[in-house]
């Protein structure tokens, strides 16, 4: 299915075009995968891989809501300090997701060069900056438990951080070795490759209407027709829609906001100089990053208000900018995006059976690339037999949350109010 104009500067940009969609339905499948994201694309390609039949069925095209939206980040880990891990998974599980999603850069970059993913790959690590002292003060206590693990991190003072950075604004940061960037619609679209080359099909311009059990597994129904298959796995994450009763109100969904530069050359080269992505700790945090072709891209929580030229965005942006670098002068954004976060009451992700053969990967929390291909690996063993016990964390029922809607609009009003109030 082709678009008609990018949803991001990463549809854009993005060096690995879409693959060709198929052409029909197949009446039956073993395995039916619903989105075209992260999580579709990699429960695809390992379950092609471990020798299942499988079709992804998007409604859009390849990496349309939170994938091709995303900040790009590979992060280790989750929101969560290990020490409250632990406490919320126990001695069972808490260590063995610890490993699991600490290692999750690994796995990403290692499927990048196994595949030869064109998605401007940089392996330099990303900084979690300090935006006040007590933000520092919780990079301490990480930097405390990660070491204790033998993770490669490094805690930045003042000074440290500036030169990693480019700006003195910060008081202090979090090196990440093990993490990086990528062109996350660059990502996407080397899975699907990936996928296909392994066997998957891949259904882009289909939108699944209703799922109906069946007596040995599931008929999905779609605009295009109807499918049987033996299994069904949703992977919408936060795009989540009402194909499932209530699945969609089982998590807060959070809205974030990117702009890009205009490619500013030897103006920005002391920005960011080896390339890591950058995150803040504050309450509403903000993202920075410096592409291959030298874009500035700058985001935070929230959805665009106005354009890339003009309103409260751009405004926010602009300011945001000058006070990291002020050296740097008036810049121009040439794009301007949001897409949506999935956040759950713990801030740990899902994996939730729904019914026989009907699983959901659900509740990223912001950490879609690593979550989304672990969990794409995770319930491509679920479908080939492997012990549910063996899982990163246990596998639970859908729970709707009550609080849901309301946080969602608090957010909203809250991030609205954080453009406006700095960005006069």
């Amino acid at each position: 299915m082709t678009q008609s104009l990018p949803i991001s500067l990463w549809d854009a940009s993005s060096e690995e075009r879409e693959p060709e969609g198929a052409a029909s339905l197949p009446p039956e499948i073993e395995v039916a995968v619903i989105g075209g994201g992260y999580t579709g694309l990699a429960t695809a390609l390992f379950a092609a891989e471990a020798g299942l039949s499988v079709l992804v069925i998007e409604a859009r095209h390849l990496g349309y809501g939170g994938s091709g939206r995303n900040v790009g980040l590979v992060n280790a880990g989750i929101w969560l300090p290990p020490a409250k891990v632990r406490a919320k998974l126990g001695q069972t599980y808490g260590p063995r997701f610890l490993e699991r999603f600490g290692d999750g850069p690994r796995l990403v970059f290692d499927l990048i060069e196994k595949h030869q993913i064109r998605c401007e790959a940089t392996r330099t690590g990303t900084i979690h900056a300090a935006h006040a002292p007590s933000g520092f003060r919780d990079l301490q206590a990480r930097w405390t438990e990660w070491t204790a693990m033998g993770a490669p991190v490094d805690l930045l003072d003042r000074e440290a951080v500036a030169a990693k950075v480019g700006s003195t604004v910060f008081h202090g940061g979090l090196v990440d070795h093990r993490a990086g960037t990528v062109n996350p619609m660059g990502y996407c679209r080397g899975l699907a490759r990936a996928a296909i080359g392994a066997g998957a099909q891949i259904a882009t311009g289909t939108t699944a209407t209703k799922l109906e059990r069946r007596p040995v597994g599931w008929r999905v129904r779609t605009d295009r027709g109807a499918v049987d298959a033996r299994a069904v796995v949703l992977g919408a994450n936060a795009y989540t829609d009402a194909l499932w009763p209530g699945l969609k109100d089982s998590f807060t969904t959070i809205h974030f906001f990117q702009l890009a530069t205009d490619p500013l050359g030897p103006e920005a080269s002391h920005i960011l100089p080896e390339r890591q992505g950058l995150w803040d700790t504050g309450t509403i945090m903000f993202s920075l990053r410096r592409d291959a072709q030298d874009r500035l891209i700058i985001g935070s929580m929230g959805k665009v208000i106005g354009t890339q030229d003009r309103g409260l965005s751009s405004r926010w942006a602009s300011r945001k900018l000058r006070r990291l670098f002020p050296g740097l002068g008036r810049v121009r954004f040439q794009e301007a995006w949001d897409g949506r976060i999935a956040m759950t009451p713990d801030h740990l992700p899902r994996i939730h059976v729904l019914d026989d053969g009907l699983y959901t990967p659900i509740g990223y929390n912001g950490r879609g690339i690593t979550t989304g291909t672990i969990f794409g690996q995770a319930v491509a063993g679920l479908l080939t037999g492997m012990d549910r016990a063996a899982l990163p964390l246990p596998v639970t029922g859908m729970a709707r949350s009550a609080a849901a809607p309301f946080m969602s609009r608090f957010y909203s009003a809250a991030s609205a109010a954080n453009q406006l109030l700095k960005g006069l």
